[in-house]
Formats: C-alpha cells, structure tokens, sequence
C-alpha cells in the first residue's frame, strides 16, 4: 500500500500500470469473496483505497496540464 506522496513522485505510464493491477486484483478478491470466505476480508476495502489514491494522483495531475 502506497501513501499518496509516494505516489506523486511515480511516473504517469507507472501509475497507470498500477492502477490496472489494483483493479485485477480488486476483481479477484471479490470473486474469491463471492465464491468462498476471505481470510482477511480487509483486503477488499485496502485495495480500493488504493485505487482511489493513484486515480486521485492521475487526476490532480490531469488538472495541472
């Protein structure tokens, strides 16, 4: 898990590749989660946390150009 300064100091095309991965393994933790009991349940809300930070990084970025 990133903080969001950290994330300011990654490249776009980094970011953006992150961003996919977040959101390939947010799908993942909700299928496992539909089909059989997460251990750690926390994962789901950790992750799209994390996707909101690096979208909120792209965006700040996309207002500034």
């Amino acid at each position: 898990m990133s903080k969001a300064r950290e994330l300011r100091e990654i490249a776009t095309e980094q970011l953006e590749f992150q961003l996919a991965e977040a959101q390939q393994s947010l799908f993942d933790l909700r299928c496992k989660a539909a089909s059989e009991k997460l251990e750690t349940p926390s994962l789901i809300r950790r992750s799209r946390r994390e996707i909101a930070r690096i979208k909120t990084v792209l965006h700040l970025r996309d207002l500034v150009k």
